[in-house]
């Protein structure tokens, strides 16, 4: 049994040689680095994915605007918007795509992941990276070249904070030997997802990750990627992958490229999601940055003719 079958945010979305969908947040298309982000509309598009029977909604974690990077993501900070996305769904799973542990201290990490997953009712699908735009580790003066290590003592802070009452933790920036964090997930544990290769290897992402989160390539090349991976573990571990797509009016519009994915009709798009789920992807993210259509629209639309063949786990 995977001991994350009871929690809701986890079953909603993976399950085993099968594939679910998701979607990133701004939930809008937008030119240059700044989203609208609506507060409004982006929750009345949550909602609407959410009884679509999307999987999951996931938030991204950019502290600093970095001029140079070309895109804020979701401007409010993640555990805060979080919260409030909490408060305004039901059922759908709340993802982090990904908060950087190298700029956070690993018990605020565990108190905010713990804490949104209780108040979501154990919605919460935490991806965690490393990091990668220099100007934020000059920002809060972190050594960029400690960030490997930093990433796993995170990990591993988290998680021993979640499990034991009153631990004795001794790390880097952790020294707890009295005190207590609270409150403690529901199930002592909350699915944590490695976001890229974080600095770390194939065989330290299969033994310590609850799964791994990474980009989208050429089919061919995923594929191998995930058979290495797999090799190395013993139980289920989902495959995500985020992906750009600009969906056309036309359902019979072949595909386009654009960056970290293309543009097509909702036809091409599910032959795609279909080879993606026969190589072992159990999730993909789509981003709707890139898109020419207003959002709503194109959630309406992936909503009735997509997310039923990839529909949410209940």
């Amino acid at each position: 049994m995977n001991k994350f079958e009871k929690h809701k945010g986890y079953s909603r979305t993976f399950q085993e040689n099968k594939l679910s969908l998701g979607l990133f947040f701004p939930l809008e298309a937008y030119k240059g680095s700044m989203p609208v982000m609506d507060l409004k509309h982006q929750i009345d598009l949550a909602r609407i994915a959410e009884q679509a029977n999307f999987a999951s909604l996931f938030v991204r974690d950019v502290p600093l605007n970095d001029p140079s990077f070309g895109d804020v993501g979701q401007i409010y900070d993640p555990w805060v918007f979080l919260g409030y996305l909490a408060a305004q769904t039901k059922e759908i799973a709340l993802g982090t795509g990904s908060i950087v542990t190298t700029l956070r201290h690993p018990l605020d990490l565990a108190k905010a992941a713990a804490s949104v997953d209780q108040i979501s009712n154990q919605r919460l699908l935490l991806g965690i990276a490393t990091g990668d735009r220099p100007i934020e580790f000059s920002a809060y003066k972190v050594n960029q070249e400690e960030r490997t290590e930093l990433f796993q003592e995170s990990f591993f802070v988290m998680k021993e904070a979640w499990k034991q009452s009153f631990p004795l933790i001794n790390s880097q920036r952790v020294w707890l030997e009295q005190g207590d964090l609270l409150p403690k997930p529901v199930l002592s544990d909350i699915p944590v997802f490695v976001t890229g290769r974080s600095g770390q290897s194939l065989e330290w992402i299969a033994k310590n990750s609850d799964g791994w989160i990474s980009y989208p390539r050429n089919i061919d090349v995923q594929a191998k990627l995930i058979d290495d991976w797999r090799s190395l573990t013993y139980d289920f571990q989902p495959f995500s992958q985020s992906l750009y797509i600009d969906l056309a009016k036309d359902p019979d519009e072949g595909p386009t490229p654009i960056h970290l994915g293309f543009r097509s009709g909702y036809k091409f798009l599910i032959e795609f999601l279909n080879r993606l789920q026969e190589i072992g992807v159990n999730h993909v993210i789509l981003n709707l940055k890139y898109g020419q259509r207003p959002a709503e629209d194109v959630i309406n639309e992936l909503g009735e003719k997509v997310a039923p063949q990839f529909p949410a786990f209940k």
